[in-house]
Order: structure tokens, then C-alpha cells, then sequence
């Protein structure tokens, strides 16, 4: 079994979380034991019980963010000392990019990042696709053969420990024995969320959707001559979009905060003039356990009917059911 560790900033637990639930299948199939500072009991010395954990892991993931770099335990202490390791090939380090940030000339800036050309898991239209995406990378790591093991671009390959004789390990001076996993990874609770919660999620998706349609507006007629635009506040909860070829209208949409049929949620028409009893498409907020999201009730766009969307995935989806209608 390949024990993965996992360094992270506690202000990223709920994506945290969120990988966990995705690496159920591996830890059903004995593939892997992951640990997070959730395993450590109570009672216990936490530096020594991270270090401890730190030394036995075959795969270390950084889970990238802002946050991350600017912990001093996370980026000064955990990151040193599995980069360490990974250059004396005693295990493999993964960076993992959750939310955008710098990182590209940090010390592990030189390893390949995973999601899929080092898109952040926020960034993605589903963190579901995201989170699967990562999934996909880490079977492939524990599915190649030690001699071809390449995980990142620069460096040769690196044998996961578990992989080699026993006599081969490191012995690490004053750590006490690795011990077998008695609880699961994941003891993370359900979280509740308030009104106020999805109040505040649903404004700001809107404002970034206005916003991802004002951007796109703009590139749109850059990109294609005679296209111009014209976005259009309708009221502090509604806008409008219309684009024109040569002074020709081909195309509009109206999209407003509520509807008469889904009052907290988004809802988008294609007539720019819609009143709020009028939608192709609405967009309800909805929760799991750890985080809020956005889920299409209109069945357009096949397949992301059951998606949980972010705010990148929900004004990608708007945009999309937009563009689909200029000719």
C-alpha cells in the first residue's frame, strides 16, 4: 500500500475534504492510505506525529494556494522536507494546484502540477472534473513500473519507497516507529450553511458572471471583425447583453439575480428584454457537505445537468447557451 501524505493550509480545508471523498475508491481498493493532521490523535505531540508521517510517505501532495505559501509550517517545514526526500528519491512530490497563486519559481515550481496543465481545481467549470483529473494522474503514478516512473518533467525516474527492499530505506534518526493506520483520513464534519451563506455566494457569482460576460464581450469583438456589443444594466440585480455584426443584432440575453420561478438562485433568457418570468436556463444554489455550488435545473448543455458548478463553471455554462445562438 502507498502512503500518501498531504500538506495543506487549513484554509483550504473544504477542498481538502472534497479530495478525500474523490480518493475513496483508491483507499477501498488498498492502493493507498492517505494522511492529513486529522489523523493525529488526540493528546499527541503534533510536530512529531507530522514528522513522523512526513518520513514513512511514498507520495507527497502539496496542495497549492496562496494560503499554502504564505504558512511558514507548510512552505518552510513540510515543503522542505519532502523536497528533500524527492530529490534523494525516497519519495515522490506532487504539486497539486487548488487555488490560483505565484508558485512557478518557488522550490517546487520546477515539478509538474497536477490538475491538467496546472489549471487550479477553483478554475475548473466542475470541481468534480477537477478532482478527477487528479485522481486520473495519481493511478497513473501507482499504476507504471518503478523503472518508468516519471513524475515530474525534469528529473528522472523516482521509486516510490514501498518499492524497494527494506534494507534500501532511510532510517530516520529519533523518530519513533511507523505505526498503522487506526482512524480514517477523513474526519472532516459536515458543515452547515446559513442564508446568509448562500445570500452571499449567489451575489458574488453573479457579480463574477457580469463580469466574465463584460470580458468576454470585449475579446469577442477583438477577435472577430464587425462584432460589436453592448452590455446594459438593467437594475442592481439584472443585465443585459446584445451583440451586433455590422450593425445587425444576432444575438441577445438577459441575466438577472432570482426569477419568478427561483427566487435564490440566477436565472438567463435569451431575449435581452426578458422580465423575471422568463427563463431558458436558472441556476440553483445548492451544498454538500463542504461547499456550495451551482446546478443547472433547465437541462440545457447535456451532461453538466448534475454538475456542480463554480462561479467560473456557472458563467462558462451562461456564456456558452449565449455564443450557441450567434450566427
Amino acid at each position: 500500500m502507498t502512503r500518501i501524505f498531504i500538506s495543506y493550509s487549513h484554509k483550504d480545508e473544504a477542498l481538502r475534504a472534497e479530495l478525500g471523498t474523490h480518493l475513496a475508491l483508491l483507499k477501498r481498493e488498498g492502493a493507498i492510505d492517505v494522511w492529513s493532521d486529522h489523523r493525529i490523535p488526540a493528546g499527541s505531540e503534533l510536530d512529531a506525529s507530522i514528522s513522523d508521517a512526513l518520513e514513512s510517505a511514498d507520495i507527497v501532495l502539496l496542495l497549492l494556494s496562496a494560503d499554502f505559501i504564505a504558512s511558514d509550517y507548510c512552505f518552510g517545514i513540510e515543503m522542505k522536507r519532502a523536497l528533500e526526500r524527492n530529490e534523494r528519491r525516497e519519495a515522490v512530490v506532487v504539486p497539486v494546484l487548488l487555488r490560483p497563486c505565484d508558485f512557478r519559481t518557488a522550490p517546487f515550481g520546477r515539478l509538474k502540477a497536477i490538475p491538467t496543465d496546472a489549471r487550479p481545481v477553483v478554475k475548473w467549470p466542475s470541481r468534480d472534473d477537477a478532482f478527477v483529473d487528479i485522481v486520473h494522474h495519481l493511478r497513473e503514478l501507482l499504476e507504471r513500473p518503478a523503472a518508468q516512473s516519471r513524475v515530474h518533467s525534469h528529473q528522472p525516474a523516482v521509486v516510490p519507497s514501498q518499492m524497494r527492499s527494506p534494507e534500501a530505506r532511510p532510517t530516520v534518526t529519533g523518530s519513533a516507529p511507523s505505526r498503522p493506520a487506526t482512524r480514517s483520513s477523513d474526519l472532516s464534519l459536515p458543515r452547515e450553511f446559513t442564508d446568509q451563506d448562500r445570500h452571499d455566494f449567489v451575489q458574488s457569482t453573479y457579480e463574477y458572471i457580469r463580469n466574465y460576460f463584460e470580458g468576454s464581450l470585449a475579446e469577442l469583438a477583438t477577435r472577430n471583425t464587425g462584432i460589436t456589443s453592448r452590455l446594459t444594466p438593467l437594475s442592481p440585480r439584472a443585465f443585459s447583453a446584445v451583440v451586433f455584426r455590422n450593425g445587425k443584432r444576432i444575438g441577445g440575453c438577459s441575466i438577472r439575480l432570482g426569477s419568478a420561478l427561483h427566487a435564490g438562485g440566477i436565472s438567463f433568457s435569451y431575449d435581452e428584454n426578458a422580465g423575471e418570468n422568463s427563463s431558458n436556463e436558472i441556476l440553483s444554489v445548492e451544498s454538500d457537505e463542504h461547499a456550495m455550488h451551482l446546478k443547472p435545473l433547465m437541462g440545457w448543455h447535456g451532461n453538466r445537468t448534475n454538475s456542480k458548478l463554480s462561479e467560473e463553471g456557472a458563467a462558462e455554462h451562461l456564456w456558452s447557451m449565449f455564443k450557441s445562438m450567434l450566427r
